[in-house]
């Protein structure tokens, strides 16, 4: 076997066809073999991508070339190799219709002219002094020929690399339109596929004529091979290939072209979208464009192959580019057969901005006569709303995926709708007092005033999991605070948030702006949510600390608000009172474990351990069920200790908490800054001088003093509804109410005023007054 796999790595490309390179050792342990669909119809949704197994990799011009078009670009080549095999080793089919000859061989040609001319002119001066040389212009079939042979060499050598074999096949026109040739071609490439050897497959241009126009691709049985786009396609259909990933120097199809203002990212294409596209000029290199790709695409879809354009040149991406189409992340524009019933994600954010901006121009009277609409159709609509939660609680108890702590969070109930009401109709009340708002005038000269006044975000995006009493507590804060707002959540409360969204919407069309808040239903990953950069200006996770950790990750061009952990402490100090310790910390924990503000560790004062305050605080816990995590101080005191921490960091979002041992309020302080996440901390004490200073020296978003941390909440607070809490530093900490989802804008008021007036050569001065602003006053 040895022998074969060593004869196999040294034979040219082109006698590969009858030899079988098997994957090595490493490659094939790591394989997931995928069966082979039937072929017929395309993949309907990118996350279907991903049981694509015969796939063809298109690679223009712009991407196997240089910049300067003479020569290939070997970084770039070499990352694509590389994404290919690692899905060729799992187990699919891949194939690669790749440009470049002609780029390759310009290179050595002018590199053999300019060598040519230099030693001619060597032998006539009779001296080493050249004259500027001019190369002449290269006949693009000369080139080819020259450039195949080096493309092929290098792709083999990259290929073996990976343990993978390749065989060259260059074709033209006839071989297509000859029944025999195309025949023969067939079985070539699926002789090939059968023994795990990747085809790379060109236009044999050193003999094709110059494409020509023609009136093809009308139907499945007729396209010329004008070009690779053209190729790549009829090689689909030929082969029935599930996956056709197009890369260009393009991200994509744009509705016009991507040089103009205007020019949108098409995420998806349909076969009727085509008369609302404007092609621009085709790429620096290659024969085709974006026109000639899409014809090709939809060529290529009518057979029954799914298509992804997207850009194979971009530094950030090229390197997985590939991979992450083939897992169906949304990259470049993804051609489909199937229409959805509902708008885009991309249209439903439109919406709601210009349904948003609607919102805000309302009177904060109108705006409080929504949420009290909404507040009375939560107690009204109570059976619907319980009927719907109760198929998602079966739905998601019988799929055996959720923990208890998340099946907990799913659940609602009577007495959670009536406290939501409640809170909406507060909320109602202080909307009154929110946009538009006037924080600051300003005298800036005479006749020339300023003033700072409240103005909403603009389009907020709030991802939540389990948690549907989430939905209408954060819409009535969009709605108090002019905010349109786009809604992510999790397929385990599907039934629950599509009734209470109706209910929203059915509050907003009160005043004609029900489209200002949306819920995306469609098969959207939160990544791709991320990135519509463009359109959305506040992401706001509510759920896991994984959840908030990727959205940070993804959230490139978003500010994110929120926390990633809840990992609460209560210090119960030396003078502790036995009896607001016990309620504080049982409150703290077991009122609802699965908050992030409950309590995840216990700091006891080493002066408490074997007395009657900790003996009674460890057995409340253990009859309330608490499994008891030892910190290693803690450990060390015990012969027979529980079993001690993994993580001093854990939020356990369970009855389970961890218990340690400091030996004063400042060790507590810092054990806090090094372990907590900068939540909820408490101190309980008798001692008003060790209360003040621990609420002064803690850095967390919320601190308090002889209270459970379960008051860390904005309904609790006043603030009538919250949409999280943040521990940020900037912009909004602690509970994120109405006030949270406002930003302020400078209005200045003037009769013609300009900043010469102001120079030194100028009649009028700076004043700079503040006048001051009664309470209540709107601009």
């Amino acid at each position: 076997m040895f022998a074969r796999l060593a004869l196999c790595s040294r034979l040219p490309s082109r006698t590969r066809q009858s030899n079988v390179c098997p994957l090595s050792s490493r490659a094939y342990s790591q394989t997931k073999f995928l069966l082979p669909r039937s072929h017929g119809k395309s993949f309907a949704h990118r996350s279907e991508l991903k049981q694509a197994k015969r796939i063809v990799v298109k690679l223009g011009s712009a991407v196997v070339t240089r910049g300067d078009e003479c020569g290939l670009s070997l970084g770039r080549l070499a990352s694509i190799v590389e994404q290919v095999a690692v899905l060729q080793n799992q187990g699919r089919e891949m194939m690669i219709v790749t440009s470049g000859a002609v780029a390759f061989g310009k290179q050595r040609l002018r590199h053999e002219i300019l060598l040519s001319q230099s030693v001619r002119q060597a032998l006539h001066s009779g001296q080493n002094q050249l004259k500027d040389m001019s190369v002449p212009v290269l006949e693009a079939r000369a080139c080819a020929a020259a450039g195949q042979s080096g493309l092929m060499a290098l792709y083999e050598a990259m290929f073996t690399q990976y343990s993978i074999c390749t065989a060259q096949i260059l074709v033209t026109n006839l071989d297509f339109h000859d029944e025999q040739k195309r025949r023969n071609l067939n079985s070539t490439l699926h002789e090939l596929l059968r023994m795990n050897i990747v085809p790379i497959i060109n236009t044999n241009d050193a003999v094709v004529a110059p494409p020509v126009p023609s009136s093809d691709l009308q139907g499945v049985n007729v396209i010329s091979i004008k070009d690779n786009d053209s190729l790549a396609a009829r090689l689909a259909v030929e082969m029935k290939v599930d996956l056709l990933i197009a890369l260009s120097d393009v991200e994509g199809l744009y509705d016009s072209p991507p040089s103009t203002d205007d020019a949108k990212l098409i995420d998806i294409f349909y076969p009727g979208d085509q008369q609302s596209i404007t092609y621009g000029t085709k790429s620096r290199v290659g024969i085709g464009g974006m026109e000639a790709k899409v014809k090709a695409a939809l060529w290529a879809l009518q057979g029954g192959t799914s298509v992804v354009i997207a850009n194979g040149t971009h530094p950030k991406v090229t390197g997985h580019v590939i991979t992450d189409i083939v897992e169906g992340k949304k990259i470049g524009t993804f051609f489909s057969e199937v229409k959805p019933a509902g708008p885009t994600v991309e249209q439903q954010t439109e919406m709601a901005r210009n349904a948003g901006r609607a919102l805000a121009s309302l009177l904060p009277e109108q705006r409080g006569e929504i949420i009290c609409s909404l507040a009375e159709l939560l107690t009204e609509k109570k059976d619907e709303i319980l009927s719907a939660n109760k198929t998602d609680m079966e739905l998601a108890t019988a799929s055996g995926r959720y923990s208890q702590p998340q099946i907990n969070r799913l659940s609602l109930s009577t007495a959670k709708l009536n406290s939501l009401a409640i809170g909406l109709r507060q909320l109602a009340v202080s909307s009154r007092d929110s946009v538009g708002r006037v924080l600051r005038r300003t005298r800036v000269a005479n006749n020339l005033e300023l003033e700072q006044i409240t103005v909403p975000i603009g389009v907020l995006l709030v991802i939540f999991e389990s948690r549907p009493d989430c939905l209408p507590q954060v819409s009535a804060l969009a709605i108090a605070s002019g905010n349109a707002l786009l809604l992510k959540g999790g397929r385990e409360a599907s039934n629950t948030n599509k009734i209470l969204h109706q209910l929203t919407q059915e509050a907003l069309a009160i005043h004609g702006v029900a489209d200002a808040i949306q819920l995306v239903s469609t098969r959207e990953e939160v990544e791709d949510l991320c990135k519509l950069d463009k359109m959305i200006d506040l992401i706001i996770p509510r759920g896991s600390s994984q959840l908030v950790r990727d959205i940070q990750r993804a959230a490139k061009g978003i500010p994110v608000l929120g926390h990633s952990e809840g990992v609460c402490h209560v210090y119960l100090d030396s003078n502790a009172s036995i009896e607001k310790a016990i309620d504080i910390v049982r409150d703290s924990k077991c009122d609802y474990p699965a908050a992030c503000n409950a309590m995840e560790t216990l700091l006891i004062h080493k002066d408490l351990l074997r007395t009657p305050i900790f003996d009674q605080i460890i057995d409340m816990l253990r009859i309330e069920h608490v499994k008891i995590h030892a910190g290693p101080r803690f450990a060390s005191y015990l012969t027979f200790s529980p079993s001690e921490v993994k993580s001093l960091r854990t939020e356990y979002g369970d009855l389970e908490c961890c218990v340690e041992v400091v030996d004063s309020m400042n060790d507590a302080v810092d054990h806090i800054h090094k372990y907590g996440s900068s939540h909820t901390d408490v101190i309980v004490t008798e001692n008003e001088e060790t209360a003040e200073q621990f609420l002064q020296l803690v850095d967390s978003a919320c601190v308090f003093w002889n209270c459970s941390s379960r008051f860390a909440d904005g309904y609790r607070f006043g603030l009538g509804a919250e949409v999280g809490i943040s521990t940020a530093r900037i912009h909004a900490r602690g509970p994120v109410g109405l006030e949270g989802l406002l930003t302020t804008k400078w209005v200045l008021r003037g009769e013609g005023h300009t900043v010469v007036d102001f120079s030194e050569q100028g009649s009028m001065k700076y004043l700079h007054e503040n006048i001051p602003v009664p309470q209540g006053s709107f601009s």
